[in-house]
């Protein structure tokens, strides 16, 4: 393993220290506990939202920190779910008496661990509602999991939502955004390579040279199938059949083109991925009406990519183009 780390056990602590001293004008963070809270939280009469999962995935979650998207993050250790006592605080230190949603990925240590931390928190007077995001349409009941697994998808329920709770709606109504984008939402990703969690010190898969896993995980769990290596056009188009096959879509309606790296991928690769995905949708009828192109949701070091649709109706669209300012996604400010 050759990392750019100190003591191993000591990884998540040190980035997120860094990440606070960084963007201390963004986010603020509590080191005991451990989580990430929006500089201006809490925000009178506004809904708070809360996300969270395991670490190895930056710049998801605290990189979302801000206004027009999350309220806190709560980091756990590389590729494990935080416990529910860092969820319960993050939650405490930005309810504004409105209500918290929490934005889980469904995979069933983050599941378990929000639910309990809701449990807690409405014993405390808050009133919690949980989105689960299972965007990821290559396996069903996989390892992590009961139902589909929640990846790239997770940044556009937090982009709509926040934006929703931001122009003031009440919880039940930010909540209805999240729950209807994460049904207008499917991805599906690819490896080439595997990601190193520090305390293992030995990629969690392995792949030989000529070889791709189609539908990975964001963890490295197994997709669908291993094939050999192709030219990035056939592969992008194994992601883009399987995705619009399952989300449904038909000539004349309009989406959301999300080309996301895992991490170890350059951007000039995903943009030769994003070029053929609009060709092909194109040739669909189908037309990208907004996109992102960048590593978002990422697995560590893994090399591989992911591509995200989400069917955009007026309103959706206006939540995504809504302002916002975070680390990772800035805009309209």
């Amino acid at each position: 393993m050759k990392k750019l780390i100190n003591d191993p056990s000591d990884v998540v602590d040190e980035a997120v220290a860094g990440f606070g001293a960084a963007h201390a004008d963004l986010v603020v963070v509590s080191h005991d506990p451990t989580f990430v809270r929006r500089s201006a939280a809490p925000v009178p009469g506004k809904v708070a939202l809360v996300s969270g999962g395991g670490s190895g995935h930056e710049p998801l979650h605290a990189g979302f920190v801000g206004l027009g998207m999350l309220s806190a993050a709560v980091p756990g250790p590389v590729f494990t779910s935080p416990t529910p006592d860092p969820i319960v605080a993050a939650t405490q230190a930005v309810d504004a008496g409105a209500g918290v949603l929490y934005i889980v990925k469904n995979y069933t240590g983050d599941v378990l661990n929000f639910e309990t931390a809701a449990d807690l928190a409405e014993a405390e007077g808050i009133t919690v509602r949980t989105v689960l995001v299972d965007d990821d349409v290559a396996v069903k009941d996989s390892l992590y999991t009961a139902g589909r697994r929640g990846v790239a998808g997770t940044v556009v329920v937090e982009k709509t939502a926040g934006a929703a709770a931001e122009r003031g709606d009440s919880l039940d109504a930010v909540a209805e955004v999240a729950r209807r984008t994460n049904a207008a939402t499917r991805s599906m990703g690819v490896a080439l390579s595997a990601g190193t969690v520090p305390h293992a010190g030995e990629p969690s898969f392995t792949l030989a040279d000529d070889e791709v896993e189609i539908g990975i995980g964001i963890h490295g769990e197994p997709g669908r199938e291993r094939i050999p290596l192709e030219p990035v056009d056939a592969i992008v188009d194994r992601l883009l059949d399987a995705v619009t096959d399952d989300l449904g879509l038909a000539s004349g309606e309009r989406v959301l083109l999300f080309v996301n790296g895992m991490g170890g991928t350059p951007l000039v690769e995903l943009y030769i991925a994003y070029r053929r995905a609009a060709e092909a949708l194109e040739a669909r009828g189908v037309e990208v009406y907004r996109s992102l192109v960048g590593s978002y949701v990422t697995s560590l070091e893994m090399q591989g990519m992911s591509i995200t649709l989400t069917r955009l109706d007026d309103e959706l669209t206006e939540l995504w183009d809504a302002p916002v300012e975070t680390v990772a996604l800035r805009r309209g400010r």
